[in-house]
């Protein structure tokens, strides 16, 4: 009973922190966020070669589910460009049903993932591609916009201007509103009353004047359906999942909170099915909304919801309206954010950081920025750390010869992997080569540790090696995970070798 109620009471406090700690800057924040979902959720529709009405169901659904069953509290998931472009063949070959029998497919290989715990190869992501990563995105929201601001006349330019005063001016008056939603609501009525001819939501797609329904997609359920959209279903959900958990990470620094990033793989999973169900595309998480709704104030699981939902009444009761929204107010939140998203230390921080750092970040930006695929760019970054960082550890490596009355020992300190071997092979002996050889040879790995099969080759070789020249080899200071793969993997011929503890 005393069980019960402490996990009852634990539940309303979570629910409290998560919903209730500040609901009036979360429901802003939210409607600032549904607001500038609405171009970008047709931008990706058609992207993926779908209707507009698919994107924009999809942002709706996946805000609102994530909401409950997300990690990470105040980040916005919802239509992605990630997703959109890994699925244009399929649309294309096959229709908008396999679509959404995919991202079902694809909700339930992030829903695998949640289980096998793939949360934790973030562990493997460095500093430096984040930041890159982070980078990359700021400058590919930038570039963005520029559609928006060519062949168009002054009018856009200026409100354009217009909007970002209000952004960074209207907080030294009061904070109390999000100063995002203060410009896209003045901006909004000033080309209503006075007729200004700029670009509008209604021009960049027509928008759905319904419900989104339940409904089953259309496909036959059969192997050939299975392997039409696996491949697809396994890109969009490792796309998914990747840019999810690193827009989580990049949200916990900006809070300066946790979230629980297995969670948040499940949620997107349960989140992307849903959408499916109710005719939407495949999402996941958003840096530039996330970023407008932290800097909006919003920080609970309500702001997430609320931008869903409000997305929602736009759409069924405010369409009209919302098609009168001008795309220079949404254009000036979407600079402020990438103004806000870029890590503007990392540029002085090119010549105070290592240069391997530098050259990850920005082998990360290029690839992003270059190729516009995140999973691609994220993949760069991650491959120069894992070499820069073997290469680091591998010039760590030492191996010292100290001659003893009856005995030469070889003393060696550092990691032993496939990357140092040939370091290893060429540092240990022969022993035959030195004036002063001895019969007897000590190698004294205390200070060392052998990482693989490659690591035990080569301790194997240098043992070979040694005994062909006539030496009696004894191998000491072997550590328990070290010894057990020498036992494993070493050659059973053991002639003349012994092993033992380290001398003191």
């Amino acid at each position: 009973m005393f069980q019960d109620r402490s996990l009852a009471a634990s539940i309303r406090r979570d629910f409290a922190k998560d919903w209730l700690a500040q609901p009036r800057k979360d429901i802003l924040a939210g409607i600032v966020v549904a607001l500038a979902l609405i171009p970008e959720a047709i931008g990706f529709a058609l992207i993926a070669g779908v209707d507009p009405s698919v994107g924009l169901y999809a942002s709706v659904v996946i805000a609102m589910v994530i909401a409950f069953t997300g990690g990470r509290p105040g980040m916005i998931s919802a239509a992605t460009a990630a997703v959109a472009v890994v699925v244009i063949p399929l649309v294309r070959d096959y229709g908008v049903e396999y679509l959404f029998a995919a991202t079902i497919l694809m909700g339930i290989f992030q829903g695998i993932a949640a289980v096998l715990r793939l949360d934790l190869l973030m562990q493997f992501v460095s500093r430096s591609v984040i930041t890159g990563f982070v980078n990359a995105l700021a400058i590919l929201i930038f570039m963005a916009q520029i559609p928006q601001l060519t062949g168009v006349g002054v009018e856009t330019y200026v409100m354009v201007a217009v909007g970002l005063a209000i952004i960074y001016l209207f907080p030294r008056v009061t904070k109390a509103v999000p100063s995002p939603l203060v410009a896209i609501v003045l901006l909004t009525a000033a080309t209503m009353y006075w007729g200004i001819p700029v670009n509008n939501v209604a021009g960049e797609g027509e928008l759905p004047d319904g419900l989104p329904f339940f409904a089953i997609p259309d496909v036959p359920l059969t192997w050939e359906t299975f392997t039409i959209i696996a491949p697809y279903s396994l890109t969009m959900a490792a796309v998914g999942l990747l840019e999810s958990l690193l827009t989580a990470q990049i949200v916990d620094d900006m809070t300066h909170t946790e979230s629980d990033k297995r969670r948040e793989c499940a949620g997107q999973g349960v989140a992307n099915i849903t959408a499916a169900f109710f005719g939407g595309m495949g999402g996941c998480a958003m840096i530039g909304q996330s970023v407008i709704n932290v800097a909006s104030g919003g920080r609970g699981r309500l702001s997430t919801f609320t931008a869903g939902a409000f997305l929602l009444f736009l759409l069924t009761v405010l369409g009209p309206y919302v098609g009168q929204v001008p795309m220079p107010a949404l254009v000036a939140v979407m600079i402020m954010v990438s103004i806000g998203t870029f890590s503007w230390n990392s540029i002085p921080n090119l010549k105070r950081h290592p240069w391997t750092s530098s050259v990850v970040m920005l082998a990360t930006v290029v690839t992003v920025v270059w190729t516009h695929d995140l999973a691609l760019g994220v993949l760069v970054g991650v491959l120069l750390s894992g070499i820069f960082f073997a290469q680091k550890v591998k010039n760590m490596f030492t191996v010292e010869r100290i001659r003893r009355p009856h005995s030469a020992v070889y003393v060696v300190t550092g990691e032993i992997f496939f990357a140092s071997v040939d370091k290893f092979v060429e540092q240990l002996g022969p022993e035959s080569q030195y004036e002063d050889a001895a019969h007897n040879v000590v190698i004294d790995v205390s200070r060392a540790h052998f990482w693989d099969i490659s690591a035990i080759a080569a301790l194997e070789k240098v043992i070979d090696r040694m005994r062909r020249n006539g030496r009696h080899v004894r191998v000491v200071g072997l550590n328990a995970a070290s010894a057990d793969l020498f036992d494993r993997f070493a050659l059973e011929d053991r002639t003349g070798i012994e092993l033992g503890l380290a001398p003191h």
